[in-house]
């Protein structure tokens, strides 16, 4: 593998040559707040602007120190971000015929924040081996189409996960997403794929997953620190987010730890970036902070400042 210096030098001098024309100064609702770092003026083919992912804050949300509902204008305040995407956990006790989704909206939009869109977890698995359980799945996840929906979110995002051999899991997958595309589309949502754990941390497994399903609205999240297996093994991450790019509908900018200069220790982000913009991909990179280090705002904004470092803007 090339040092990280020299990628990071190379990937820098091949997106500064794509560039075209002079670039314009950020507006007002895409300025860092005071302690965020400069962000590079945006290219003339579009920068990638910067979301916040709710699960860099779960240690706060659980604990209590954050309302659900006032993450959206937190995150602004916070991070000057202006683009959010939710976990279903932090709301699931909430009533599923309840105003609550409302109220978030609201907040939200006071805020001036975007609502993006909403992860699933514990909602039963959609690549359940048994097909009665399948559909109790997908139809479990339909609440979270209405409140993706109601919220103004362009999509949820799923997990693969199944029992059996790999072209086994890949056929209960790929039904389940197939009947919760069906469910998506009059709601005018996508339903994405992130690699997640178990089978789903081959990328290239997710990118042909994506294929067999045949709908339109089944794409991907590629999440750039996902791909520990459960055994043990950690499967390649640049190969893995690059297959999974071409259905990209959004992206995770996961980050555990930071050196002396801010860069990640673990993704070389320069490199990273480089795989996601290659693609075509100009869409929102989420931060999701999950280190234990720093503290969960302090590892928040490392995460922030590196991608705006790197060309991103707020």
């Amino acid at each position: 593998m090339m040092p990280i210096e020299i990628s990071r030098r190379s990937v820098l001098q091949s997106l500064l040559a794509i560039a075209a024309g002079s670039a314009s100064k950020p507006t007002s609702a895409q300025s860092p707040i005071a302690d965020a770092a400069q962000a590079s003026e945006p290219r003339a083919d579009k920068p990638n602007r910067i979301s916040l992912a709710q699960w860099s804050l779960h240690k706060m949300l659980k604990a209590g120190g954050l309302d659900p509902l006032d993450f959206p204008a937190f995150a602004r305040s916070t991070f000057g971000v202006v683009g959010v995407e939710y976990v279903n956990q932090f709301y699931h006790a909430l009533p599923v015929e309840g105003s609550w989704v409302l109220e978030l909206k609201k907040r939200a939009g006071d805020a001036g924040v975007e609502s993006l869109l909403i992860m699933c977890d514990g909602v039963g698995e959609i690549g359940d081996p048994d097909a009665q359980a399948r559909g109790k799945a997908v139809e479990a996840h339909k609440r979270w189409l209405d409140a993706a929906a109601a919220l103004g979110c362009h999509a949820i995002r799923v997990n693969a996960r199944s029992e059996g051999t790999d072209a086994q899991q890949m056929a209960h997958c790929a039904d389940g997403l197939r009947q919760l595309c069906v469910l998506a589309e009059p709601l005018k949502l996508a339903v994405l794929v992130e690699n997640h754990g178990g089978i789903s941390c081959d990328g290239a497994w997710v990118a042909s997953l994506i294929r067999a399903t045949g709908a339109t609205n089944c794409g991907t999240l590629p999440d750039f620190g996902n791909f520990h297996r459960a055994d043990g093994t950690m499967d390649d991450r640049y190969a893995g987010v690059a297959a999974m790019m071409p259905f990209a509908r959004a992206v995770s900018a996961k980050s555990n730890d930071f050196d002396s200069r801010g860069e990640e220790t673990a993704t070389d982000y320069a490199r990273m970036l480089g795989i996601v913009r290659s693609a075509g991909y100009r869409g929102w990179i989420g931060v999701e902070y999950e280190g234990v280090i720093l503290g969960e705002v302090a590892g928040t904004k490392a995460t922030r400042d590196l991608l705006l470092k790197l060309g991103c803007t707020l």
